[in-house]
């Protein structure tokens, strides 16, 4: 079974071309351009992976992320900011559910992050919050 990803990023030109390279990879991959949609669609169908702008008009990453992860405890998440000095709010976010990229990103990085984060969360983030 594929592994699903949510990609949530306002850069519609990035997110779109990573879903290309992602799907070419034979993930299943899932992309809106803001935190609204993304809360929306862990709602609808829980991601194994989200892959998240810190930085987005409207509903912010830090707040998108909040309302994720009250819908589903222990949600692997990769955040991603295209923001130089950026380290202290990284430093509140990294935990064994969630980590950190800079973009751009190496695809292969964002893969080692992938499996790395699937790792270290199975098991762990398996149920709701209900």
């Amino acid at each position: 079974m594929a592994i699903r990803i949510l990609l949530a990023d306002d850069e519609r030109d990035f997110v779109d071309t990573l879903a290309e390279r992602l799907k070419i990879r034979d993930f299943e991959v899932r992309v809106v351009y803001n935190g609204l949609d993304a809360v929306a669609a862990v709602r609808d169908s829980r991601p194994d992976v989200v892959i998240l702008d810190l930085y987005m008009p409207g509903l912010s990453g830090d707040e998108t992320l909040q309302q994720m992860e009250a819908l589903h405890k222990g949600l692997p998440v990769i955040l991603l900011t295209g923001q130089a000095g950026v380290e202290e709010s990284f430093a509140k976010h990294e935990a064994a559910n969630c980590t950190c990229l800079t973009k751009p990103v190496a695809l292969n990085q964002l893969l080692e992050k992938i499996r790395d984060l699937l790792e270290n969360t199975q098991g762990t983030a398996g149920g709701d919050n209900a």
